[in-house]
């Protein structure tokens, strides 16, 4: 097997347990890889954490959120790209397994694996599978499961590896966009995963190798109180489906099925989250042209 360079990018902002996360991409079994760590945090701990480790590459960044992580996606160097959130960890075998599954078919654009939740105190909170074994399957198929299922069975950024050439391929600007819905404030994972995949294959690979960190105390884009923007998390779901129709991945007769589940996701959650009655506005007009 040949050893193509893989990219670590971690875009950071949270020092808590940033020095673990560092570890687990310096702790991989896999040879050839380069580290990468964009870093926006206020203070300078990131950067002196950093220092203590010859041969991490580190970056200042100036931009927030999903613009370091864009900065981070597209400095790295290498064939892969293998995102890290600061707080979350990596399997030693993590880089190996994703390279060994890519070199199975060149029409594989993207590799996903089975994750465990942990929580502050890094205790196993709870395991996710997406499908019994590994195994390949079509970007359009996973697309469809995802849009008929309301459900990322993928998991956060941490859990994917993918192909450099693809990310230059779709652009800065159009890597978190689906149809005529810009996902960047909320399902930007799903989206990027869609577009990677939309003229190819997706890997699972059926071990645990990452770790995604919840917990309600940390200040992250999975916790509504640091967040502005979780609303968008669950209204995307509805402008994922209109997507989903406007490029030709479900039929009308499938968008159609999905009216009663949008009605009533709407309905749970429109007073909660002031985005999904906006995306449900947009859903129902789009509706009232296939009728």
């Amino acid at each position: 097997m040949s050893l193509p360079l893989v990219s670590i990018v971690i875009p950071s902002y949270k020092p808590a347990h940033f020095e673990m996360c560092l570890r687990s991409a310096i702790g991989q079994t896999y040879p050839n890889t380069e580290i990468l760590v964009s870093d926006n945090c206020p203070t300078e701990e990131i950067k002196a954490i950093c220092q203590r480790f010859p041969g991490v590459i580190y970056q200042r960044s100036t931009v927030m959120r999903e613009q370091n992580v864009l900065s981070a996606f597209y400095s790295g160097k290498g064939e892969y790209i293998k995102p890290l959130y600061d707080d979350d960890l990596l399997h030693p075998f993590c880089i190996e397994r994703m390279v060994a599954s890519f070199q199975s078919s060149p029409e594989i654009e993207l590799v996903f694996s089975a994750s465990q939740v942990i929580d502050i105190a890094n205790m196993r909170v709870e395991s996710r599978r997406a499908f019994e074994a590994s195994g390949i399957m079509s970007g359009i198929d996973m697309h469809r499961y995802m849009v008929l299922n309301l459900r990322n069975h993928i998991g956060e950024l941490t859990t994917v590896m993918f192909r450099r050439a693809k990310l230059w391929e779709l652009g800065w600007h159009k890597l978190f966009v689906r149809g005529s819905h810009d996902f960047t404030k909320g399902l930007a994972d799903i989206a990027s995963y869609i577009n990677f995949t939309e003229n190819g294959s997706v890997f699972y690979v059926d071990e645990e190798l990452s770790y995604f960190r919840h917990d309600q105390r940390l200040q992250s884009n999975s916790n509504a109180h640091s967040n502005p923007f979780f609303g968008n998390n669950f209204s995307d779901y509805i402008d994922l489906a209109v997507s989903a129709h406007e490029t030709g991945a479900i039929t009308t007769a499938e968008l159609i099925g999905l009216h009663e589940t949008l009605v009533g996701v709407n309905q749970r959650l429109g007073a909660v989250f002031p985005q999904m009655g906006e995306a449900f506005a947009r859903y129902t007009a789009y509706r009232a042209n296939l009728l």
